[in-house]
Parts: structure tokens; C-alpha cells; sequence
């Protein structure tokens, strides 16, 4: 009776140190085609890089443009007028209230007092204002809503429940403003998620007609390892990798731009808010968003990479 023998396929056919051998020769033999013609490579980086940037620079506005309207006294906030005779205790005490409340983020009480001085300061009739009486102005809270993209129809929400607290006389809120300001804003997201498709398919058009250009300038090679039997897997592995470092050097080269732009505006942006008597500093790119970056640049890459070697890989045949 013979023995049966045993089944040992896998264990031949799959060897991780070769496996990885194969993979690290491919990983650093790409990156050396990529050197070894660095005019070229460069250029190629350069426009995928400025490719890149494009659409992360109208992302990091629109970011901006958000902050500043968190942070600008004037943008999706109420005023709230207390009835006259009110007291500051009472007022400081609804203004304790309403800080509470989930829906509102900050509250600035603003006593008459405080009021006269800085109408006094601004408007030029101080001698005018010494002959009153006593002060007209009422106590005066400040109130910034929570959500920064709060709609309209909620803002209104708001104003209404605000008019029915005890105490207030009138509630104000710039709803026109909130209104332009979201809606710029609104298109702004649009326009960055259009150019962001745009330029993806134009980095996979980039990497694709450049390793295509690489297929057939080895096309030789190509023929010589399909006649030795070597796989359309075997051949396809380094420009995969070709494609990887294009994504990989492209995004962060896209990277480097966007710093050294926001390097560049900082200073004017930070004077330009000074006068306006504001703290705002322009924001720049976090670890998430430039991993994000990184990791859509490289899947591109290979995208496009990937497009090309199927498309012609399959059209070189060595026996014609």
C-alpha cells in the first residue's frame, strides 16, 4: 500500500523572506529609476506637487474662513437689550443662564457704563454726551451661538427663544450677514471639492501617460522576462512601486508648498488682524490632514500606475 504523499505546495510556492526580497529589490529599484533621471523625475514631482496643493490650499481656506467666523465677534452672533431698570446682578445672573444653555458658546455682558465709554471713545460727541442727565444705554449681552455654520432657520430659533427670556426688551441678530457669509462659504466647499476631483484625475492622467512612457521604453526587457515565463505579477510589481514614489514624493512635495505659503502669508495675515483688533492666526495643515494627504496622494500614484500597466502591459507580446 503505498504512502500518500504529503502536501507541501503552499510551503513551496509561498516563502515570506522571499517574498519580501522580491518586494524590497522592486521598492528600492524604482526609487532608483527615479534617480537615475532626476531632471525628469523632478519635473514630474513638481507639477504633481503643485497639482496637489491646489485643492489643499482652497481646503485650508475655507478651514480659515470657518475659524474666523468662530473667533469674529460680528459673525453668527445676537445682542441682546435688557429692559431698562434692569439691575447688574440681574443681568449678570441671565447671562449665567443663558452661558449654560448647549447652544450658545460665550456671553459678554456689556454694562451701561461700559457702553457710554466706548460710544464716548468712538463716536466723536463726548462733549455732547457730558449734558445727559443720566445714561440712556441699557445692560447689553453678547451672545455667540455654539455652531459656528449655524443655519438661518436655527439662528431664528434662537432669537426667539432669547426674546422670551425675562428681562430682555430686544433681541438683534445680523441674519443677512450669517446668510452672504455662509453662503460664500457654502461655495467655497463646492469649488475645493470640484478642483479636487479634477486635479485626482489629472495626477492619475500624470502618472499614468508617465509610466506608460516607462512600459515602453522597457518594452525589450518586458518581452525577455515574458519569454523566460515570468508573470504579468512579476512584471507589473516595480512600476507599481514607480507609481507609489510618484504619489508619495508628489504629496510631499504638495506638503511643502502649503508650509512655506502659510509661512509666507503668517505675518501680513497677523498685522491685518491686529488692526481689526483680532486674534486670529492663520491655520495651517495638522498631522491628520497631511497623513490624509499623503496616504490619496499614494493611492493615486498607484491608481494611475496600476491604469497603465493593465492597459499595455497586455498588448506586448513577445512572440510577434
Amino acid at each position: 500500500m503505498s504512502r500518500r504523499p504529503r502536501k507541501t505546495g503552499f510551503r513551496r510556492s509561498f516563502r515570506p523572506a522571499a517574498w519580501l526580497s522580491r518586494h524590497a529589490q522592486a521598492f528600492f529599484a524604482s526609487l532608483g529609476r527615479l534617480a537615475r533621471r532626476p531632471l525628469g523625475s523632478l519635473m514630474t514631482l513638481a507639477v504633481l506637487g503643485i497639482a496637489i496643493a491646489l485643492p489643499l490650499s482652497l481646503h485650508l481656506l475655507v478651514n480659515n474662513l470657518q475659524q474666523l467666523a468662530g473667533n469674529w465677534d460680528g459673525a453668527a452672533s445676537i445682542s441682546v437689550f435688557l429692559k431698562e431698570g434692569a439691575t447688574p446682578p440681574q443681568a449678570a445672573e441671565l447671562a449665567r443662564h443663558l452661558k449654560a444653555r448647549p447652544d450658545i458658546s460665550s456671553v459678554q455682558h456689556i454694562t451701561p457704563e461700559q457702553a457710554m465709554a466706548e460710544f464716548r471713545q468712538h463716536s466723536g460727541f463726548g462733549d455732547a454726551l457730558d449734558l445727559l442727565d443720566s445714561n440712556p444705554l441699557p445692560h447689553v449681552l453678547l451672545i455667540q451661538a455654539a455652531d459656528p455654520n449655524i443655519s438661518p432657520q436655527q439662528l431664528k430659533i434662537l432669537l426667539e427663544t432669547l426674546k422670551k427670556q425675562p428681562g430682555v426688551e430686544l433681541a438683534l441678530a445680523d441674519m443677512e450677514w450669517v446668510q452672504r457669509f455662509q453662503g460664500i462659504n457654502r461655495i467655497l466647499q463646492r469649488a475645493t471639492a470640484l478642483l479636487a476631483l479634477l486635479l485626482a484625475l489629472a495626477v492619475l492622467l500624470i502618472i499614468g501617460n508617465t509610466v506608460r512612457l516607462e512600459i515602453q521604453s522597457r518594452r525589450d526587457e518586458i518581452e525577455i522576462i515574458k519569454l523566460v515565463g515570468g508573470s504579468n505579477t512579476f512584471i507589473r510589481r516595480p512600476f507599481l512601486y514607480e507609481g507609489f514614489w510618484y504619489g508619495l514624493l508628489g504629496g510631499c512635495i504638495a506638503i511643502i508648498l502649503i508650509g512655506l505659503a502659510s509661512l509666507a502669508l503668517q505675518e501680513p495675515v497677523r498685522h491685518l488682524a491686529e488692526l481689526y483688533q483680532s486674534h486670529f492666526r492663520l491655520g495651517g495643515l495638522n498631522l491628520t490632514t497631511a497623513a490624509l494627504t499623503l496616504g490619496l496622494s499614494i493611492l493615486l500614484g498607484i491608481g494611475g500606475a496600476w491604469t497603465a500597466v493593465t492597459q499595455h502591459l497586455g498588448r506586448i507580446d513577445p512572440s510577434n
